[in-house]
Parts: C-alpha cells; sequence; structure tokens
C-alpha cells in the first residue's frame, strides 16, 4: 500500500511541477516600457516591479488585494484600476462624439487588443487609453498616499507621492494582464478575471465545463468512498486501555510549556481578529481612539494571521517532541537542553517576526525584506525570521529522531507507523522551505505559486499527515486500533488527501496569470479532495466511542478531535465547495466568501487538531489533581458555538451579499466602500460581536486549562 501512496505522491508532484514550469512560460509579461501613442513615456524600465516591490514592504496583501488574493477591506487594485481606467478611457471616447454603443466598443476593443511587443519590451497604447491611464493612476496614487479611513487605509500608508505612483503602476499592470487578450486565446492572462463589462470581461464558457465536470467526478468519488467503506470490516476496539497519565521526563515537561505558550498565542490572535473586524466598521479606530499609528488595519490582520500559523505549528511541534520520548521508553542525554533551546529561539523568531511585520506597516522597516514584511498573506515574516524558523524546524526534527531511535530501531524490516511518523516529520521543514524559492521582485504569478506550496502543502496537507499518524500511533497503544488497521486507514487518507490535495494546490490559482490548464487540473482536483469528508459522520462518532471506551479524561482529546471531523466536512468541505468551482470563484474571488471557508476550515480544522493533540500530550504526563474537565468543557463549547455564531450571523450573511453584489456590478463594485461601508455590512459586522465573545472566552478558558495543567506537569515528581 505505501508504494502506492509513494506512486500517487510522485504523479502528483510531477503535475504540480509541470504546472509550475507551464505558470513561468505563460505568466503575463511585465513591460520594460509603457508608450502612449505618440511616443511619451509613462512607465519606465523598473518602475512596475518598484511599485510591486512598495506595495508588498508595507504590507501588500493586508491592504486590499490584488488578483483577487488579500485583505478584504480595503479594495481589490486590480478591480478597482481596470475600472477606473476603463472608465476614464470611456468618458474620453465620449467626448470624441461617438454614440454609447461606439464609445463601449471602442473601450473594450483597446483594452482587449494587447499591444505588447516582446521583442523589445515595450507596451504601446491606445491615445485616449494612455491619458486614461494618467488619470487613474493619479486617483489610484492619491489614496495610496493620502489614505482612506474608509477602508482602513492610514494616511501616507506609501509615505512618497512618487513612491504612491510607483505603486499605482503596479495595480495598473495588474489590470493590464486581466484584460489584454493573451496570444492565440480569446480571454486574458487572468481568464477574463474580474468580471468588468467595460471591457468585455466574462466568464470564459471553459470556465463553466470544468466546474460541470468537477462536481460530477466529486459525485463518482463520493460513490467510490461509500462503497469502500462499506466494504472494510468494523472492528470493535480490541483491548481499550487508557495510557496512564505518569510524571514527564525533562525534555515532556519542556514540551509542555510549548502549549503554554502557544495558547497565549491563540489568545492575543483572537484579540487581533476582534481588532481586525472592529477596522470594518470604524477604520482603524477603537471607539474613537485612533490606531492608524499604534496598530493600523494590516498590522493587526498581519499578527492575527501570523499568529494563527505560529500557535497551531507550536502545538504540533510540541506534540513530536513529547511522543519521541514515549514511544521509545527513553530518553537521549541532552534532550531536554535542545528542548528547551528550541523554544527560547522560537520564542525569538515569533517576537521578532511581529515586531519587523507591525514596523514595516508603519513605514520604518518596510524596505526590510530580511527583517520587515515579505507581504504575502500566511508567510508575512521578514526572510531572516523565516530561515531561522526553517533552522529551529531541522533542529526539532534531530530532536524528534534521536528520540524515537530505540522505538525505530524496533520496526526495523517493514514501513509501519513510527516511520510514517517520521517521514511526515521530515516534510514539515522540507515543505516550508518553499518559502524561500520568492522575493519581493518575483514576478506574481510564480510567487503566487510557491506561496501556495507552504499554505496549502504545508499545512493543509503535511502537517495534517503528521497529524493523523501521531493520532494512530497513540490509538494504537491505546488498544483503540490493531496496526495493522490504523495502517491501512493511515495510508488510505494520505493516499486520498495528498493525491488530491497536490493537484489541488492550483485551485488558488485560476485567475493568478496561470493558463487555462492550471483552471482545469485545479478544479478537478479540489473537488476530490472533499471525497474522504463523505466518511465523517462515521470518524466523530467514532472518537466520541473511543473517548468513552477510555475515560481518565482522554474523552476530552476525543470530543476535540470529533469537533475537527465535524469542521472537516462543514469548513473544507462544504464551505469549500461554496468556492472551489471556477463559476463560483470567478464572481466571489477576494470576497468574503472566502473568509467563510478560511475561518471555518483554519481555526475549525487545524486549531481545533492542534488543540486535541496538545490535549492528548497533557494527559499523558498530567496529574488528576490538575486536569480541569470543567475548564475543556467551557472551551470547547466556548469555541464551537462562537465560531457557529460568527459563521451564521456576520461572515455568511456579508459573504452571500458581496457575492450578490458582484454578480450584478463586477468585483470592483463589491468591494467599494459603498458595499462595504453600506448599512447591510456594517451591521453583520456588529452582529459578530456574539460569537466573538464567547469564542474568546472558549479560548480563555482552554489558555486557564492549560496553565494549570502545565504547572501540575512541571511539580509532578517520579517519587509521588
Amino acid at each position: 500500500r505505501w508504494l502506492i501512496v509513494l506512486l500517487i505522491l510522485l504523479a502528483g508532484f510531477g503535475v504540480l511541477g509541470l504546472g509550475g514550469r507551464s505558470i513561468a512560460k505563460a505568466a503575463p509579461p511585465i513591460p520594460e516600457q509603457v508608450l502612449a501613442a505618440d511616443g511619451a513615456v509613462l512607465v519606465d524600465a523598473g518602475q512596475i516591479t518598484e511599485g510591486q516591490k512598495l506595495y508588498l514592504g508595507h504590507g501588500g496583501q493586508h491592504i486590499g488585494s490584488v488578483w483577487g488574493h488579500g485583505a478584504y477591506l480595503a479594495p481589490d487594485w486590480t478591480a478597482k484600476a481596470l475600472h477606473q481606467w476603463a472608465e476614464h478611457t470611456l468618458n474620453r471616447f465620449r467626448g470624441q462624439g461617438l454614440s454609447e454603443a461606439e464609445a463601449k466598443a471602442r473601450t473594450a476593443s483597446v483594452f482587449q487588443a494587447n499591444t505588447y511587443d516582446a521583442a523589445t519590451g515595450v507596451l504601446q497604447l491606445e491615445a485616449n487609453q494612455a491619458e486614461a491611464y494618467r488619470a487613474a493612476r493619479a486617483e489610484l496614487a492619491k489614496v495610496v498616499h493620502e489614505g482612506d479611513r474608509q477602508v482602513s487605509i492610514p494616511a501616507r500608508w506609501i509615505p512618497e507621492a512618487a513612491q504612491a505612483e510607483r505603486v499605482a503602476d503596479f495595480f495598473l499592470w495588474t489590470a493590464w494582464s486581466a484584460s489584454a487578450r493573451r496570444p492565440g486565446t480569446a480571454a486574458s492572462y487572468t481568464q477574463n478575471w474580474p468580471q468588468e463589462p467595460l471591457v468585455g470581461n466574462a466568464i470564459t464558457p471553459v470556465s463553466h465545463l470544468w466546474s460541470i465536470l468537477s462536481i460530477v467526478l466529486l459525485l463518482a468519488g463520493v460513490g467510490l468512498m461509500v462503497w469502500y467503506h462499506a466494504r472494510q470490516p468494523h472492528e470493535a476496539f480490541p483491548e481499550p486501555k487508557a495510557i496512564p497519565a505518569a510524571p514527564g521526563t525533562d525534555s515532556q515537561r519542556w514540551s509542555a510549556l510549548y502549549f503554554a505558550i502557544a495558547m497565549a498565542l491563540f489568545l492575543v490572535q483572537v484579540g487581533m481578529g476582534v481588532l481586525t473586524a472592529h477596522d470594518a466598521v470604524e477604520g482603524n479606530a477603537l471607539y474613537g481612539l485612533d490606531l492608524s499609528r499604534i496598530m493600523p488595519y494590516a498590522a493587526s490582520r498581519t499578527w492575527h494571521l501570523q499568529l494563527a500559523v505560529f500557535w497551531i505549528a507550536t502545538c504540533w511541534l510540541a506534540m513530536g517532541l513529547y511522543l519521541g520520548p514515549k514511544l521509545s521508553g527513553r530518553e537521549p542525554k541532552g534532550q531536554a537542553l535542545g528542548v528547551a533551546g528550541l523554544l527560547l529561539a522560537l520564542v525569538v523568531v515569533v517576537v521578532g517576526a511581529l515586531v519587523g511585520g507591525h514596523q514595516a506597516v508603519l513605514g520604518k522597516l518596510s524596505g526590510s525584506f530580511l527583517l520587515g514584511h515579505q507581504g504575502y498573506e500566511y508567510v508575512e515574516l521578514g526572510r531572516l525570521w523565516q530561515i531561522l524558523l526553517t533552522a529551529g524546524m531541522v533542529i526539532w526534527l534531530v530532536l524528534v529522531v534521536r528520540a524515537l531511535r530505540p522505538a525505530l530501531q524496533a520496526e526495523r524490516g517493514h514501513l509501519g507507523l513510527l516511520k510514517l511518523f517520521l517521514l511526515s516529520a521530515v516534510a514539515i521543514p522540507l515543505f516550508y522551505s518553499a518559502g524561500f524559492m520568492y522575493t519581493r521582485e518575483t514576478h506574481l504569478a510564480l510567487a503566487e505559486y510557491w506561496r501556495w506550496w507552504v499554505v496549502h502543502l504545508w499545512v493543509e496537507g503535511f502537517f495534517e499527515v503528521f497529524a493523523t499518524v501521531a493520532i494512530a500511533l497513540l490509538s494504537t497503544r491505546m488498544g483503540l486500533l490493531r496496526e495493522s488497521t490504523a495502517l491501512r486507514a493511515v495510508n488510505l487518507s494520505m493516499g486520498l488527501f495528498l493525491g488530491s490535495g497536490v493537484i489541488g494546490t492550483f485551485h488558488h490559482l485560476y485567475y493568478t496569470g496561470s493558463p487555462a490548464l492550471v483552471s482545469a487540473l485545479g478544479s478537478v482536483f479540489s473537488a476530490l479532495e472533499i471525497v474522504p469528508l463523505t466518511i465523517v459522520g462515521y470518524e466523530i462518532v467514532q472518537s466520541l466511542r473511543a473517548g468513552r471506551a477510555l475515560g481518565s479524561g482522554y474523552e476530552w482529546p476525543f470530543k476535540y478531535f470529533a469537533a475537527v471531523c465535524f469542521w472537516n466536512f462543514l469548513g473544507a468541505g462544504i464551505f469549500g465547495l461554496l468556492i472551489n468551482p471556477p463559476s463560483v470563484l470567478y464572481f466571489s474571488q477576494g470576497l468574503n466568501t472566502t473568509p467563510i471557508h478560511s475561518h471555518a476550515a483554519l481555526f475549525g480544522v487545524y486549531g481545533f487538531l492542534a488543540l486535541s493533540l496538545m490535549l492528548f500530550a497533557l494527559r499523558g504526563m498530567t496529574p488528576d489533581r490538575a486536569w480541569d474537565g470543567k475548564l475543556l468543557g467551557y472551551g470547547f463549547w466556548g469555541l464551537n458555538v462562537g465560531l457557529g455564531l460568527m459563521l451564521v450571523l456576520s461572515l455568511i450573511p456579508s459573504g452571500l451579499y458581496q457575492f450578490a453584489q458582484s454578480l450584478e456590478h463586477g468585483t470592483w463594485f463589491a468591494r467599494s466602500a459603498e458595499v462595504v461601508q453600506g448599512p447591510f455590512m456594517r451591521t453583520v459586522t456588529w452582529l459578530r460581536m456574539p460569537g466573538d465573545v464567547l469564542f474568546g472566552l472558549g479560548a480563555l478558558a482552554i489558555l486557564l486549562f492549560t496553565v494549570k495543567a502545565v504547572k501540575g506537569a512541571w511539580q509532578w515528581k517520579k517519587a509521588e
């Protein structure tokens, strides 16, 4: 079975690599110069790339979005630039005495015409289009320089007027790529995204085709999955027996501190989320207190996303450090020192990354790619902190391997769960290093390709495999599964999740300058990612039964794992399907439909999974007197009900409302202040409050539980 999984992985990464090569070859060209019809220079060599660097260095995707990727409060700069540029062009044609129909036809014609000369690197614009370019650039530059409080853009976000023009040139280049037809095709470089009637941008027929085929394959996959599952023997728990809690080794007690720090980061992350949401109604202010130079929207959102990655990853890493001595039955010499040193290093990286990102948004470290802000969502941390974090993961891997060595030797001769656990651990630093494949100067299409290697493959792929194997290992040790059964389940999960998930990475790249083949592969394989979730009901029941069978406090780790299964089905499955088909995403890219999926999947799945792993580890080294089931109950229901209310009362209504506006008027309007700051959106933003309060109280309960449990674990001595 493992050989089949290996072949699936090799095939998946082969396709992903070939797709990356096609993206590099077909990426929208960046002109050396943009000229007016009379030869006047509008944009000179290097100025578009300079604008990209400035945009990313000051927070980038946390102030609006480009090609639909980024923050949801400020404009999508591609859609806004394209609409304003086209509107100015249309008005100039109207002023020349053309009829309305003729003026609209001429506007669409000049925008669709691809006048880029690959031999000279020159893009020459029609006379009216060139004048409109100057007008649109001035308007965009004014917004990023002077700010717009309505959408939380602080004054002097881009500090110099000349710099603001370069940023505007970058936005207008993305608009050009969204309208100019790719040579040899009838669609633009971004598959006609965004919808913009003024330039003739409408969804391509092939997008509907691949959307339909993805649904058909999904239904076929669901049928096969149910049939396969029905044929498998359903075993009762062989010999359920809880692993008795015992005093931890020195290194395990240090790993417990990782969990305490992770929960503190979790609580701060929740606070940053509340502040970020509040900015949507008060614009960089908190009940009248001006935060534009203290914690502006771009900074709070940067912290909110970075902290999510940091605390979830910290829980997973701590679980690996705990499991090593637990599974091997011994602790290597100096292990505790290594675990303690790694903890200190991780704290330095987290603090450095947060401070660097914050100072970059405020303009003090915006020029430093090494220490400041990379500008891309989820990989915001400066390159130095990224290097140190990767080095920390390598050290973590060494610590895990040296602790597991005796147990690995006992498993010699076959590929068992321990070796799979080790291989999944190796993948964690390996795939995070994909983030080194781009800089601020890298072409945007390629940077997005590599960024999603980190976000989709690292977080959603290999960390999930690592957690799956870890829980399978614990389940076999507690007599809930025979190893043969666990291996079969793990291999099936790896084959299904990674077989569809690796190529499914392309579903993030439909409209980022990628060729049509990427949309085809992404839509089909991302739909197949939902297939394993069809048996999630069975997994929830099994998790709850396992917890009841074990008792001794283990019912709580399994309840939290049951929550993982529930949110996996709802957040990753149903809400994922809400945005994955190209026909839907064409109208919803960059709108609040995406946070519906991301909140339910990122916290609902990976957050609860991190909490579940933490509870498994803490239960094994916490005395009964320090194990507070009441706090865990408050945390469980606070987090689940709070997240549900957040979705039902706020994110789902706001997302569907924006989606309706996009269908009728276009992306630019759905992201405009008229919609985002309209009465409906402001009302549903305030309606987040009940869910946010419950969620925050749940996070506080988990933190209090963790502090109590960690304190108990540290005080528990073998002599007792």
